[in-house]
C-alpha cells in the first residue's frame, strides 16, 4: 500500500497569443473543471477523461493512499501571469510538503507552459517538487501529445509519460499508464536509464492528427517498441512557443542504457523519414466554403471545415469572423459556426430575448491586423445559460459551461455565440442551443483536430480552413525570434535563423 500525494497544473502556453492565463482563468477552467483544492479534486475530476482521475481511480484501486494539493487547468492563451504561477505553484508544493513522509509523487502537467518569468513552467514546477522531496521520492508526471519537453523536466522527474492519440481521448488512460510506470519504477528500487532525441522540425498542429497518417503509423511503431523498454513517449510538440525547447521531442525508458538508446534511435529514424508526410492542403475561408458547398449537393451528411487557425485549444480567442463572412458570401444554406466567443454581445443578445432581430456586431475583438467584428441583421432563434453536458470522447465526463450563449441565424447561416472560450471538440456545444449538427449541410467549428473524435463520424468528409487566428497553420509566418538555431519552422521547411 502505497501513500501518494498528487496535484495538477495543466496550460499550453501560445507566446503569440492575445491573453494572459490570470487567476480568474484558472479558476474559470476553460472547458474543465475550474481551479479545486483538497478533498474537493476527486469529485470535480472522477470519471473524467483527465489522466489525473485515471492515476487516482488505479491507485485507490489498489489499496493507496492518495493525497490532493491542487489541480486546475486554463483555457490556452498567451503566457501564464507571473503572480497566478507562483501562487498555483506555491499550492502544490505547499501540499505536498504538508503530506510528506509519501512513496512518490504524481503531476498531472502539460508539458507546454510559459509563464512570464519561466520559459519552461513544469521544468521549474518539478525543480521546486525536487527539492522538497529529495532525490528519492520517484516522481511521475503525465503530459500532453503536444508538450515541448525540457532537459530540465527529464532530470527532476523519475519518468513522463505522455499521451498517445489527438484527439486526446487517451488522456484518462494516460494517468493510468503512470500509475503502472510508478509502480515499475518502485518495484525496482532505482530510476530507468532515459534516451532522448530532439526532432529537427516543428509539426503544424492540424497535421499530428493520430487518427491520420503518418503520426497513426508511427504511434503503432511506438507500442510496438515498448516490446523490448519499458516505456516510450512521442511528444510532437506545441509548435506557438518561442523559446529554445520549443520541438518535437522522444525518449524511451529502459533498464540499461543501450535498450533505451536503440528503441529511441529507432523511433527517431522512422519520423525524420516521415517528416515530407506532415502536410495536408490548407483551403482559403471561399475555397473552403466553395468546396463544402458542392460537396453536400451529393451528400446526406455534412461536411466539416475546421477553422483550425482560431482554435481556443492552442491559444486563440474563438472569436475570428474570416470562416463566417466566407460561409454568407457565398450565400450558404443550412450551415452552422461555433463558436465565436462575445460576451459583450450575448449580454446585449440576452437582454433583447428569444425570437428577436438585432443588429450588433459580433466577434473580432482579438486585435488581430486581418480581422474586424462582423456587423449584421441576426434572428435569435435560441437562448441558453451555457450549461451542458458532454456527449463525445474527447470531453467525457465534462459538464461544459460556456456562459451566456446563443443561437443566431443569419441568412441561411446559423451562429453559435458564447461567453467562455471552449474549444467546439463536441456535438453537443451545437445542440445545447438547438442546431442539429447531423441536419447541416456545412459545419464550420472553431478547433483543429480534437473535434474529430466526436465530428468524425457523422462527416461526409473534413478539410482544415486557414482564416484568420492566432495559430497559423504555416509556421514560418510565425514571428519567431528565440528558437534553436537551425530548427526546420515546417516539416521540409526553411531553417530558422536570428534575425
Amino acid at each position: 500500500m502505497l501513500r501518494i500525494v498528487y496535484g495538477g497544473f495543466q496550460h499550453e502556453t501560445n507566446t503569440f497569443a492575445p491573453d494572459l492565463a490570470d487567476w480568474d482563468a484558472f479558476l474559470a477552467g476553460g472547458g474543465w473543471p475550474g481551479l479545486v483544492s483538497g478533498d474537493a479534486i476527486w469529485p470535480a475530476i472522477a470519471g473524467a477523461n483527465i489522466p489525473a482521475a485515471g492515476f487516482v481511480k488505479c491507485a485507490q484501486d489498489a489499496g493507496d493512499t492518495v493525497i490532493p494539493t491542487t489541480w486546475c487547468a486554463a483555457s490556452p492563451s498567451a503566457h501564464v501571469a507571473a503572480d497566478t504561477y507562483e501562487r498555483i505553484a506555491s499550492m502544490i508544493v505547499d501540499g505536498i510538503s504538508a503530506a510528506l513522509p509519501v512513496d512518490a509523487v504524481y503531476l498531472d502537467l502539460h508539458g507546454a507552459m510559459v509563464a512570464q518569468t519561466f520559459d519552461d513552467g513544469e521544468g521549474e514546477l518539478l525543480r521546486r517538487v525536487r527539492a522538497v522531496v529529495g532525490p528519492d521520492v520517484p516522481i511521475v508526471a503525465s503530459l500532453d501529445l503536444h508538450a515541448n519537453v525540457t532537459a530540465q523536466m527529464l532530470h527532476e522527474a523519475d519518468i513522463l509519460v505522455a499521451y498517445r492519440t489527438y484527439p486526446h481521448v487517451d488522456m484518462a488512460e494516460t494517468g493510468a499508464r503512470a500509475y503502472q510506470q510508478l509502480q515499475q519504477r518502485l518495484a525496482k528500487g532505482v530510476r530507468p536509464k532515459v534516451a532522448v532525441r530532439r526532432l529537427p522540425f516543428l509539426i503544424p498542429i492540424c497535421w499530428q492528427c493520430t487518427d491520420i497518417q503518418p503520426s497513426k503509423g508511427l504511434y503503432q511503431q511506438l507500442a510496438e517498441l515498448e516490446h523490448d523498454v519499458t516505456h516510450v513517449s512521442f511528444a510532437t510538440g506545441f509548435p506557438a512557443a518561442d523559446f529554445k525547447e520549443c520541438s518535437p521531442v522522444i525518449w524511451a525508458y529502459a533498464d540499461d542504457q543501450a535498450s533505451a538508446d536503440a528503441a529511441a534511435d529507432q523511433l527517431e529514424a522512422a519520423v525524420n523519414a516521415a517528416e515530407s508526410l506532415f502536410a495536408g492542403k490548407l483551403y482559403s475561408p471561399d475555397e473552403a466554403v466553395q468546396y463544402a458547398m458542392a460537396k453536400s449537393l451529393t451528400s446526406s451528411k455534412p461536411v466539416v471545415i475546421a477553422d483550425a487557425q482560431d482554435n481556443p485549444g492552442a491559444g486563440s480567442n474563438s472569436d475570428t469572423t474570416g470562416m463566417l463572412r466566407a460561409l454568407l458570401r457565398n450565400k450558404a444554406e443550412r450551415a452552422a459556426i461555433g463558436m465565436i466567443v462575445d460576451p459583450a454581445a450575448a449580454a446585449k443578445i440576452h437582454e433583447a430575448g428569444e425570437g428577436q432581430r438585432i443588429r450588433i456586431a459580433i466577434g473580432g475583438n482579438a486585435g488581430l491586423p486581418d480581422d474586424q467584428p462582423f456587423e449584421g441583421d441576426f434572428l435569435i432563434e435560441r437562448l441558453s445559460d451555457g450549461k451542458t453536458a458532454a456527449t463525445g470522447p474527447f470531453y467525457h465526463g465534462f459538464n461544459l459551461d460556456m456562459g451566456l450563449s446563443a443561437c443566431l441565424l443569419i441568412d441561411g447561416v446559423r451562429v453559435v455565440l458564447a461567453s467562455q472560450k471552449v474549444q467546439m471538440a463536441d456535438q453537443a456545444m451545437f445542440r445545447f442551443v438547438g442546431i442539429e449538427p447531423t441536419e447541416q449541410a456545412v459545419l464550420v467549428v472553431k478547433s483543429a483536430v480534437h473535434f474529430r473524435a466526436d465530428f468524425a463520424p457523422i462527416a461526409e468528409e473534413i478539410i482544415v480552413g486557414a482564416a484568420p487566428g492566432s495559430m497559423p497553420m504555416i509556421l514560418k509566418q510565425l514571428p519567431w525570434k528565440n528558437l534553436p538555431v537551425g530548427i526546420r519552422l515546417d516539416p521540409c521547411g526553411e531553417a530558422f535563423q536570428v534575425a
